[in-house]
């Protein structure tokens, strides 16, 4: 959060601040053939996930034996890439197949508030569910205890309490900013880089306090996991039989599939240098961790997961007994 001796401006007032009233959102092309085509995929791409992370949640909200620690963080972060992506996708599509590229000055300043939000409390989470697997794998005797009921909870809600907070006054800063033209954002959406760079004013201050802001929620939260995941890497490598090497090591491959996805296209967006950022490349970047995580982490975390898979048949099971 920005503390540069700067008044952050009431949120629902920043639009005030500028000449500016609306931005032009570039999106992927100016074909009006090709829009549509990338407006079918993108609705493709935006039910699939709704569908992936919907079924996980109904299966975890429906069947006692996934009513665990490990899968109250998973069925938060189903509901977190549920929400990123109606985030994003439908002002997409609203876009695409109007042809009105436009956003108001608050609506961009919406848009990226819960942009920022959502992502700071999937680190934060992707850092607890780290946690999670360790003290499963490191100390399990001691397991229920310290992952308790009341532990989880609070820890969930201060993953989302960081990301409300720290996303607000990062939004606040970049809003107050004058935006006196041009107004043509060269992104799908209203993401920090390509709106800052709009600024009619000296933003190396507003830059200084993203990397900050980069480093407090990306860096911190991969640094909890580098530990976590080289303690169980440590304890699994002591398990004499492989079968149970296998097994421990099972449990924490859909959650490094996941982080790697995220924290790795997430800080090589927000961690390069100014000099080395092209919109092509940070649509591309983006992208990957804001539409396409969110669709392949159902399947990261049940094509491999036999609980998962149990609990699927068992409902399917129910369903049709429900019928006959």
């Amino acid at each position: 959060m920005a503390t540069h001796g700067m008044r952050y401006h009431e949120f629902y007032h920043i639009q005030n601040q500028s000449s500016v009233t609306e931005f032009i959102i570039v999106g992927f092309s100016s074909s009006h053939k090709i829009q549509l085509v990338i407006a079918v995929a993108f609705l493709l791409i935006y039910l699939i996930t709704l569908l992936g992370n919907g079924l996980i949640l109904l299966l975890i909200f429906t069947d006692p034996y996934l009513h665990t620690p490990m899968y109250f963080f998973l069925k938060n972060l189903s509901f977190i890439e549920v929400c990123y992506v109606s985030v994003i996708i439908p002002k997409l599509l609203a876009n695409y197949f109007s042809g009105y590229s436009r956003i108001s000055f608050i609506g961009c300043a919406t848009q990226m508030y819960f942009f920022l939000f959502l992502g700071t409390a999937e680190c934060y989470l992707l850092a607890v569910m780290a946690y999670d697997r360790y003290v499963a794998i490191c100390d399990p005797l001691h397991y229920s205890a310290i992952m308790s009921n009341s532990a989880c909870s609070k820890m969930v809600a201060a993953t989302w309490v960081s990301g409300i907070l720290l996303s607000m006054g990062n939004t606040s800063f970049i809003f107050s900013l004058p935006y006196c033209g041009p107004n043509v954002i060269d992104h799908f959406i209203c993401d920090t880089p390509p709106v800052v760079s709009l600024a009619c004013t000296d933003t190396s201050m507003v830059e200084t306090d993203l990397f900050a802001y980069t480093v407090m929620v990306v860096i911190v939260s991969f640094v909890i996991v580098l530990i976590s995941y080289t303690r169980i890497l440590a304890a699994i490598l002591n398990i004499r039989s492989v079968s149970g090497r296998q097994k421990a090591f099972s449990t924490c491959a859909s959650h490094i599939t996941s982080v790697c996805l995220f924290f790795g296209t997430g800080s090589f967006m927000y961690l390069r240098p100014k000099s080395s950022h092209s919109p092509q490349s940070d649509k591309l970047i983006a992208l990957l961790y804001s539409v396409i995580t969110p669709l392949l982490n159902p399947m990261i975390y049940s094509l491999r997961n036999v609980e998962v898979k149990s609990a699927l048949k068992r409902l399917l099971y129910k369903m049709v007994i429900s019928k006959v």
